[in-house]
């Protein structure tokens, strides 16, 4: 009986993986541009990127794949693809002396080449750590400062010291201080605030390194055959990459939003009038100018070296008594994904069309266009970002429109979190950028209108900037903010773009419904109940320390949130996260990384909207995307007898009303309005 069981499974074939049946789909379609270039014949060659390299189309059809109550996220199932690619093994069709031959160098490649560089680039790692391991007594050393949360001056010495050591330690190693910089869940306060000081400083590679690259992106066509123009100097040097400006040849630059206008038919035009009249819609003027990002050479292998030296020392941490809450392997191979998902540019270009089409009806936040059939793992071209970082705007004021930038950014993120379950992860004022546009006109779809070269349009975006430009950097505060309120009388709004969009953050099923319970609970001001379930939906439920306790504390802190319902706009939502997240680590519930994602999210737009801002609500800016929540999937959670939703939008809604109401009655005693003096 054994036997038959064991033969039957023999013959049983292994199940397909998303990038095989999206290649199988593919074929059986016809070819359609998935391909740049056609699969080297089996046989001859190993398998590597090069001999199939697969377009961003194949990565978007995977992202728009249905998860179908599972646990796949749209990044799982393109970075399966990307890895997938790359897996180096023998072709199935090789036979005699050409496998043999490919077998030998596969060994001596995967078995002695990879082991010998690794110890290699572990002795370089032990001599820049050992002096950062030698000096951790440091650290019970100095005075306490009161500013900085009570930390002794000799452990804010070695925090920086600390990341000294990782800025010289490579790629790898800057995004992790990065990345510890963003999990306060685990790391101390602040230890994650010098951490979030942490900068690239790595060299440039060669303007020869990169002309190969982008010809290779282009079917070997020549450099002066591609642009117009090309900035020699990078505008930006990251720890993986480096951004570049050019502008394409007439011939390849993009005529406008193809990837998302579709037809128009008489249907679409008279609602695209009517979202003109009411939202103002941009007008939108294509540019030919590209943003190019192009990977370092070399630096994939650099950083899977990196990886395996990290995931070493983690289980050696690990196996430290009391040190297995942290459960750190878990947390590198977490990091470790963030990375690869970053070295595959096509999965950012995927993700750059995936916002464009959530956004496409929406006028708060708009995503650069992504020229993807010239995109590869190692370079991204897209359409610049002609704007001013948001950054400039915090420093120098938003003038008039301070209040419509600070609304217009928690707009699009909590559109991003509450309805399309697919959030940038990577939010900071240098991420997003302000542009202004003046409002589309209505188009009459009876009347002939002159076909206009889009190249040959007017951009007035560059024209409005170039008036702003010379005012940065608190040169003249009060000029800009003249030029601001000038802009604005001459019809001008504004409008955030958001680029890299290498990392986003997708709840699979499990998470999402812990998410949406937890939000219950707090909807319901039951703090006790989103304390246990934070506890015993936790990675490691067993590492928590007094789950009572916690749970009090949680119950104590919502019941502080329920007593000052009307004044939350006083109060700063980021505080009370903050407050979470120490709790949380001091009793170690080991929350998932997504939610820390999530919240770290929060945490920075609340930041940003308040610099902008002050006075700024953020249960006020969610309640318009609440009641369109409620209106797509508020009778399904009502006939399951699931009232919850309902409770928080009609208490939203309550508060609002008695908001507007105590603020016309201030309004009426401080006018003289009630019984004024005739």
């Amino acid at each position: 009986m054994r036997l038959c069981t064991r033969q039957t499974t023999r013959l049983r074939p292994p199940a397909p993986s998303a990038l095989q049946l999206v290649l199988r789909r593919t074929f059986r379609w016809g070819y359609r541009g998935t391909f740049h270039r056609p699969l080297a014949p089996a046989g001859r060659t190993l398998l590597f990127a090069s001999a199939a390299a697969l377009s961003p189309s194949v990565f978007i059809e995977l992202s728009e794949k249905d998860n179908g109550g599972t646990e796949h996220t749209a990044e799982g199932r393109m970075l399966e693809a990307s890895r997938e690619e790359i897996e180096k093994k023998i072709g199935a069709d090789e036979h005699g002396f050409s496998k043999r031959g490919h077998q030998i160098v596969l060994f001596l490649d995967l078995w002695i080449w990879e082991p010998l560089c690794t110890s290699l680039r572990l002795l370089h790692l032990v001599v820049i750590f050992v002096p950062v391991v030698v000096s951790v007594p440091a650290v019970w050393l100095g005075r306490r400062v009161k500013g900085r949360d009570n930390e002794r001056s000799g452990t804010l010495w070695w925090y920086g010291f600390l990341v000294e050591s990782m800025e010289r330690a490579g790629p790898a190693f800057i995004k992790l201080g990065q990345w510890a910089a963003s999990r306060s869940d685990i790391f101390p306060t602040q230890m994650c605030e010098i951490m979030s000081q942490l900068h690239s400083n790595a060299p440039a590679h060669s303007l020869h390194q990169t002309k190969v690259i982008i010809q290779k992106a282009f079917d070997g066509r020549e450099f002066e055959d591609i642009f117009e123009e090309f900035d020699e100097k990078p505008l930006g040097v990251g720890a993986i990459a480096q951004v570049y400006k050019a502008k394409l040849k007439p011939g390849l630059a993009a005529p406008g939003d193809t990837d998302i206008e579709g037809r128009m038919n008489l249907r679409k035009s008279v609602r695209r009038n009517v979202d003109t009249l009411i939202k103002r819609t941009p007008q939108r003027v294509p540019s030919s100018y590209v943003a190019i990002k192009v990977l370092h050479p070399r630096v994939e292998r650099m950083v899977r070296r990196d990886l395996k030296i990290m995931n070493f020392f983690a289980a050696l941490i690990n196996a430290i008594p009391t040190m297995e809450w942290l459960s750190l392997p878990d947390e590198v191979d977490q990091f470790g994904e963030m990375m690869r998902l970053q070295l595959d540019l096509r999965i950012e270009a995927a993700n750059l069309s995936i916002f464009r089409k959530n956004f496409k009806e929406r006028t708060t936040a708009w995503f650069p266009y992504p020229y993807t059939e010239f995109t590869t793992r190692q370079v991204l071209i897209e359409e610049f970002a002609q704007g001013i970082p948001l950054s400039d705007f915090m420093e120098n004021g938003g003038g008039v429109f301070q209040q419509e930038i600070a609304d217009e950014g928690l707009d699009a993120f909590l559109r991003m979190l509450l309805l399309d379950n697919f959030i940038h992860a990577d939010l900071h004022p240098g991420n997003i950028m302000v542009r202004f546009y003046q409002s589309s006109k209505p188009h009459n779809p009876f009347k002939k209108h002159k076909e206009e070269n889009p190249q040959e349009q007017l951009d007035v975006t560059e024209q409005v900037l170039a008036r702003l430009r010379p005012y940065r950097n608190k040169r003249d505060t009060k000029a800009w903010e003249a030029e601001l309120a000038k802009i604005d009388s001459e019809g001008f709004r504004p409008q955030l773009i958001f680029i890299d969009t290498g990392l986003v953050t997708e709840l699979n099923t499990t998470n999402r419904r812990n998410f949406l319970d937890l939000f219950k609970a707090v909807a319901e001001f039951d703090g006790y109940k989103a304390g246990n379930l934070m506890c015993e939906r936790c990675r490691q439920p067993d590492a928590v320390i007094n789950q009572e306790i916690f749970a009090l504390k949680m119950q104590h802190l919502v019941l502080g949130v329920k007593s000052r319902t009307l004044a939350l706009a006083n109060m700063k939502i980021g505080d009370i996260l903050n407050e979470v997240l120490g709790m949380v680590r001091q009793h170690h519930v080991r929350m998932e990384g997504d939610f820390v994602n999530v919240v770290i999210s929060i945490l920075l737009l609340e930041g940003i909207g308040r610099a902008l801002n002050p006075n700024i609500d953020l249960l006020s800016s969610a309640l318009p995307i609440l009641r369109q929540l409620g209106a797509q999937s508020g009778g399904g959670m009502l006939r399951q007898g699931d009232f919850s939703m309902l409770k928080v939008w009609v208490g939203l809604e309550t508060r609002k009303f008695l908001q507007a109401s105590i603020e016309d009655v201030e309004r009426c005693v401080k006018y003289d309005l009630l019984s004024p003096n005739v």
